[in-house]
């Protein structure tokens, strides 16, 4: 048996559950059993192995962030001043402490990450990048892009 399950282990019944369940995570057992055509316990059973094994690793609640006065979206790039496994550590380390950054990726390129980073408006940021972004273990530079209109964000996986 394969340490990890690939793409070509999940049959046509998993592929439907996991595109439903993208779609929409509050969908009961029942619900989705009848949307993909087997039994509930069938149902139950796939999705327990599913998440047992990785593939799912959660179902949660997409908010809408302007309803929760956090409108604005910037991504920022960050150059650290050294390019070492100690130094790319510590500003991990720190960065999961930050809530207001969303995602946080190690990218190739001239930057060394990219950060997702919701808030109020721009002077939030301002505030923010002043106080708590810069001051990020190893930060050298950073650059902001703010996002102007959300064409896609948050796709579901297509397999």
């Amino acid at each position: 048996m394969k340490d990890s399950p690939t793409e070509t282990d999940l049959d046509r019944i998993d592929r439907r559950i996991l595109r439903h369940l993208q779609r929409d995570g509050r969908l009961t057992n029942a619900e989705l059993a009848a949307k993909i055509n087997v039994s509930p316990a069938t149902c139950h059973r796939r999705t327990q192995r599913l998440f047992r094994e990785g593939i799912l690793r959660s179902v949660r609640a997409e908010v809408a962030p302007e309803r929760v006065d956090r409108g604005a979206l910037a991504i920022v790039g960050v150059v650290l001043d050294r390019s070492t496994p100690e130094s790319f550590a510590a500003f991990e380390t720190a960065i999961t402490k930050l809530p207001f950054v969303l995602d946080c990726h190690l990218v190739a390129g001239d930057f060394d990450y990219f950060l997702k980073i919701r808030v109020r408006d721009i002077a939030d940021f301002n505030r923010l990048h002043g106080e708590r972004l810069i001051a990020l273990p190893g930060v050298r530079q950073t650059r902001t892009f703010f996002v102007m209109k959300e064409v896609i964000d948050n796709a579901p996986l297509e397999f």
